[in-house]
């Protein structure tokens, strides 16, 4: 059960009897006449199982954005109500707390605005109800499981950066330029020829069969493979900051940056016509889907890294690339994103990059933590001390292993990418570009 603020106020108005008559009776009786009415008031309240509930799915949402719990209320008796609908506490759960009058059999709409703070499958708590008597100052109450869930996706905030790479991926293609053969391209169609085209593209056998010249086109290689493999070790787990200036603590973990990254190259390659396969993990592996002839890429992408988090174990590279070979052992393009941590490398990843470099391109895509930039920038400060100087040496010497080990890298035949968090997923875009411009695919 619970009270109201009506039931101590009647206990202090019992002073003023009292103070009429001020005897040890006159306590006990105001005290046992308060209680006595208080417990024809419960009596009188309708039970909390009289109300019927019924749960409206918020559904899916990216992370950030506001979304809606719907709640159905349905009274047997007609009477005053209050309902909590609670939510666990990352799922942002606001004026959660609805006071009705019900009228028997008359259903009610709820709705309690959620803002997901947390990537993955976000649930209902319970729903309190809490039936008050006619008189106010007592109620039933009673907490009933309705399951309820909402599904926060990553953001996607690059995808700002989509339709700029399109545009480029479009003169790419030849839809805003004249097609010519070239490293890289493949047969697309015959059409006439017209004054100003390459001799040499003529198809004569064609031209045979028609009254006029054709001459073949071509375009950039398609129905190419991209295998993203996405590192959810421990490495994964650091925060670092979207753009130098900032603080880390406001930042974003590396996963989350590394997300951003995937879904902007997993919607152009798509959009260039190419094949997606995902792979997700870290001592086992934790997702892995083949994404071909799917419409919105990028949605499927954000289904798999929802339930997607860091953990703290090092990176299994012999099965991450066991399963990238899983896919088939046609040459693919496959990206790494991983930190470029020279250490985790070194022991991990190094001795298997041999075997992947045979048969695939390989693209190591890190997120770079702009606060080493910053500390090693001791020249920036207006009066350097010793910490800002010894700061400033180890940031030196962690840029120094951070460009050995891509040297390392390089010599093996992989590319790295290592960017901000914000610049990460342009820079990989515009790396994919490149490689497709250059027929590296």
């Amino acid at each position: 059960m619970a009270i109201s603020g009506r039931f101590p106020l009647l206990l202090l108005l019992g002073l003023v009897a009292v103070v009429l008559r001020p005897e040890a009776s006159t306590v006990w009786l105001w005290l046992l006449g308060v209680l006595v009415l208080t417990g024809i008031d419960l009596a009188l309240a309708a039970a909390p199982g009289s109300v019927t509930l019924r749960r409206k799915e918020p559904g899916t949402v990216r992370l950030g954005d506001p979304a809606t719990a719907g709640l159905s209320v349905t009274a047997a008796r007609s009477g005053r109500v209050q309902l909590r609908d609670a939510w666990q506490p990352s799922a942002g759960a606001s004026d959660n707390r609805h006071r009705l009058r019900l009228r028997a059999g008359e259903p009610r709409r709820l709705a309690t605005p959620l803002l997901p703070r947390r990537r993955g499958d976000l649930g209902a708590a319970g729903v309190t109800v809490r039936t008050w008597g006619p008189l106010g100052i007592a109620a039933r109450q009673r907490t009933y499981d309705v399951p309820g869930t909402v599904r926060a996706l990553p953001p996607f905030e690059s995808r700002k950066h989509l339709p700029s790479r399109l545009a480029r991926l479009r003169d790419l293609d030849g839809r805003a330029a004249v097609r010519v053969r070239g490293q890289g391209t493949e047969f697309d169609s015959l059409r006439e020829y017209v004054r100003g085209d390459d001799v040499r593209s003529i198809d004569w056998r064609a031209s045979a069969r028609t009254p006029h010249v054709v001459v073949r086109t071509w375009q950039p290689e398609r129905d190419r493979r991209v295998v993203i493999v996405l590192d959810t070790s421990r490495t994964s787990a650091g925060r670092v900051a979207r753009t130098a200036g900032e603080d880390a603590i406001d930042g974003i973990p590396r996963l989350d940056a590394a997300m951003d990254a995937a879904l902007l190259l997993g919607a152009l390659a798509s959009r260039a016509g190419d094949r997606i396969d995902f792979l997700a993990g870290d001592r086992r592996v934790r997702a892995r889907q083949r994404i071909h002839g799917v419409r919105d890429v990028a949605a499927r992408l954000q289904e798999q890294m929802a339930d997607l988090d860091p953990t703290l174990v090092e990176a299994d590279w012999d099965a991450l690339a066991g399963g990238v070979q899983e896919f088939g052992r046609q040459r693919a393009l496959v990206v790494l994103l991983t930190a470029l941590e020279p250490s985790a490398i070194a022991d991990g990843l190094l001795p298997v990059l041999p075997a992947l470099t045979r048969h695939h391109r390989v693209v190591l895509a890190s997120v770079r933590d702009p606060e080493l930039g910053r500390l090693a920038d001791v020249e920036a400060a207006e009066r350097p001390s010793a910490d800002l100087v010894y700061d400033a040496a180890a940031a030196e010497h962690e840029l120094d292993r951070r460009a050995r080990m891509r040297d390392v890298l390089a010599r093996l035949g992989v590319d790295v990418v290592d960017a901000d968090a914000a610049q990460l997923p342009p820079a990989l875009a515009d790396h994919y570009l490149h490689l497709k411009a250059q027929g590296l695919l």
